[in-house]
């Protein structure tokens, strides 16, 4: 959700594996509103089984369960605090849930076991902290029925680059790795993958936030989270106020990449 997602894994985008799961969790409204809009064009009977491909602490997982009142829903991420927290969210959906620890590059059926293959697959926030996109998004299919959906969202290309700017007005560049990438590239590894009836598409979605505590803690948790782990509290806070000060005003400029597929049949 990390952004959604969610966590960044060992060797994949950075070697600080876990998040602030409790702190994500009281500040991810964004992502908790990008995911219902995401989790709102997947066309369920309610009885299906779901890859949560990214579940962070559970905000959107839970929306995805009251979908399913008959189903199941296998909560998959990287973060083993932010699984925690997932696991006290969906205490209520027990029996209905089943929890993966492990990083989206090694998905495949055998990690998922009774609950392979899936009958839906959704995420959001989480894509861009994977960088091999085509190694994804075939493992996905890997786990998928014939004719499954995704749906799916994460940052695209130009996502957060005033933000960014930002940053490197203070003499640095942001520590950590993603991969924002085009409709056009994401178009072509989907079908590569095994995937019909793809869809991709961008949108702006810049988010605002008050200025001092909020934007400086939602930017220590969230964006710049890999780039401020190893610096003592007082370098950090005076390192978060000077991007607060360098950004023209308290909005996150996020693009965010939107995914429509099916597994081919």
């Amino acid at each position: 959700m990390t952004a959604h997602t969610s966590g960044p894994p060992d060797g994949v985008v950075s070697s600080q594996r876990d998040w602030d799961a409790a702190t994500y969790d009281r500040i991810s409204d964004p992502m908790t509103r990008w995911g219902a809009e995401v989790l709102a064009r997947l066309d369920l009977r309610g009885d299906e089984t779901v890859l949560d491909a990214g579940a962070g602490s559970g905000r959107v997982t839970e929306m995805l369960l009251q979908r399913l009142p008959t189903g199941r829903v296998v909560a998959f991420d990287a973060a083993p605090s932010m699984l925690a927290e997932a696991r006290r969210r969906l205490a209520r959906f027990t029996g209905r849930v089943s929890y993966v620890e492990a990083d989206l590059l090694e998905l495949s059926p055998d990690l998922l076991g009774d609950d392979s293959p899936v009958e839906a697959v959704l995420s959001t926030a989480t894509f861009h902290w994977v960088l091999d996109h085509d190694r994804l998004f075939a493992n996905l299919a890997a786990v998928m029925r014939p004719g499954a959906p995704l749906e799916a969202q994460c940052g695209a290309a130009g996502n957060i680059a005033g933000l960014l700017e930002a940053v490197r007005s203070t003499g640095t560049t942001r520590i950590g790795k993603w991969l924002y990438a085009t409709p056009d590239e994401t178009h072509a590894r989907l079908e590569r993958a095994g995937f019909d009836h793809v869809e991709v598409w961008t949108h702006p979605e810049p988010t605002r936030l008050e200025e001092g505590e909020e934007l400086e803690t939602y930017l220590e948790t969230v964006c710049l989270r890999t780039h401020v782990a190893g610096m003592s509290p007082h370098e950090r806070a005076r390192f978060l106020g000077e991007v607060a000060a360098a950004m023209p005003e308290p909005v996150i400029d996020y693009v965010r990449l939107n995914i429509s597929a099916r597994r081919r049949s």
